[in-house]
């Protein structure tokens, strides 16, 4: 399985403006619902939902929301990026700067949980974070996320 599988260039945000938790959750939901038979309220509804449990900050700047949605045809995913970071209630009690959000059809567990390890995987790397941090545009963003996803 390849992040580019379920992340579409147009689902990458280069500059998040939310400065809270919520409001970049809800921006990581936009670029799903345009053009796709997907409604927003639930997706955002479904990542509140996994933030209530604890908080998606995995540290390093790194947060994975997630959460399944019945109805999906597959996985779907959108990436953004805060360069000033926000308070996501992180392990490690960091800013987050990079969300990497992941939707998953209700009945895949398998699925869900091998796209979560790889998203996480590729996102230990702090040259990778640092680069994507450092990206000009979307375009840039989604092509080092492709190359360093096609070294595992």
């Amino acid at each position: 399985m390849k992040i580019v599988e379920f992340l579409r260039p147009d689902a990458v945000i280069g500059t998040l403006t939310g400065q809270t938790g919520q409001a970049v959750l809800s921006e990581l939901t936009r670029p799903l619902v345009a053009g796709q038979k997907v409604d927003g309220q639930k997706l955002l509804d479904t990542l509140l939902e996994r933030e209530k449990l604890g908080s998606t900050g995995i540290g390093e700047g790194v947060a994975i929301p997630h959460g399944k949605v019945a109805g999906l045809p597959g996985l779907m995913a959108s990436f953004g990026r805060s360069v000033p970071g926000i308070d996501f209630r992180a392990i490690d009690g960091k800013p987050t700067h990079l969300f990497f959000a992941l939707f998953a059809p209700e009945n895949s567990a398998g699925a869900h949980l091998k796209a979560l390890a790889r998203i996480s995987r590729i996102f230990k790397n702090p040259t990778f974070r640092e680069a994507i941090l450092k990206a000009g545009s979307e375009a840039e963003i989604y092509r080092l996320i492709e190359a360093e996803d096609a070294k595992y």
